[in-house]
């Protein structure tokens, strides 16, 4: 049995961390933060170290491409998987080229969110396939 990935989840909707909390216990996951403000972000990963950050990209304070940039900047080693309601490949290639690892989108978290976790566990990249049609048509 592997071990339990440690995730932080940042995203200013409680209902939406309430969900992907209870998504990843299901996929032997441990949720280590919750955290609804993007200010404190950069702070809670560089206290807990977590393996992957599942990182909201519209968030109210600070949004997540620029948190993931801080986050590259601060030497954090979290694979940062972003998580968004957006579809368009301009916000996949600003968030892969600001750290991330991982680009699922809201709609398919249920089918997506944990097997974006296992491919970026294993450095591999990975996008919800609705985002690889879009990009094999732009």
């Amino acid at each position: 049995m592997r071990k339990k990935p440690s995730i932080l989840l940042a995203d200013d909707n409680t209902a939406i961390l309430d969900v992907v909390s209870r998504l990843l216990r299901s996929h032997q996951c441990n949720v280590i933060a919750r955290v609804n403000d993007g200010a404190i972000v950069v702070k809670e990963c560089l206290r807990l170290r977590p393996e992957v950050i599942v990182l909201d990209i519209s968030m109210d304070t600070l949004n997540g491409i620029d948190l993931a940039r801080e986050l590259v900047l601060c030497g954090c080693s979290s694979k940062i998987i972003f998580l968004s309601v957006h579809e368009d490949s301009d916000f996949v290639n600003a968030a892969m080229g600001a750290g991330g690892s991982a680009y699922v989108v809201k709609s398919r978290v249920a089918t997506d969110l944990c097997a974006a976790i296992d491919a970026v566990l294993i450095d591999k990249r990975y996008l919800s396939p609705t985002m690889l049609y879009h990009a094999g048509t732009s």
